[in-house]
């Protein structure tokens, strides 16, 4: 932990939260934002500033516990829906900078909004950007 992160306190018991869920790599707690009721936040125990800083194996621990507190979710209020998110770096709306992700219960006609508004692609645009991914995968 480079500075004060009030994740890394939280995961540390050093400040308030209510947990949801944790193991051994992971802690699930209630966001004090909700965009839903249940909206629930999930964190590495060990500081990773984003995913381009979280291991690979970081993330799959994350994933797990991802998975087990949407479907406990699931079971403890019955939502028609479930959104798992999360954004890595500031343009994309970072604005805790130790990696999370959201657990998201949703509902029909529920008022939370969506992350991006989306426009269908020309397909030389897919076809430029595959071009470049597929460059990057070759170095």
């Amino acid at each position: 932990m480079k500075e004060r992160c009030v994740f890394c306190e939280i995961v540390a018991d050093r400040a308030p939260a209510y947990r949801v869920l944790e193991d051994e790599h992971a802690v699930a707690f209630l966001t004090i934002a909700p965009a839903t009721p249940g909206h629930t936040l999930v964190v590495p125990r060990d500081h990773a500033r984003d995913l381009w800083d979280l291991p690979e194996h970081g993330f799959a621990e994350v994933a797990r516990l991802v998975h087990r507190v949407s479907a406990l979710l699931r079971t403890a209020l019955a939502p028609d829906g479930m959104s798992v998110t999360h954004a890595t770096g500031a343009a994309a709306g970072q604005e805790v900078f130790h990696f999370h992700a959201h657990v998201v219960p949703r509902w029909h006609g529920d008022d939370a909004r969506v992350m991006w508004n989306c426009r269908r692609a020309a397909p030389e645009e897919l076809r430029e950007v595959l071009e470049r991914v597929s460059a990057a995968r070759g170095r």
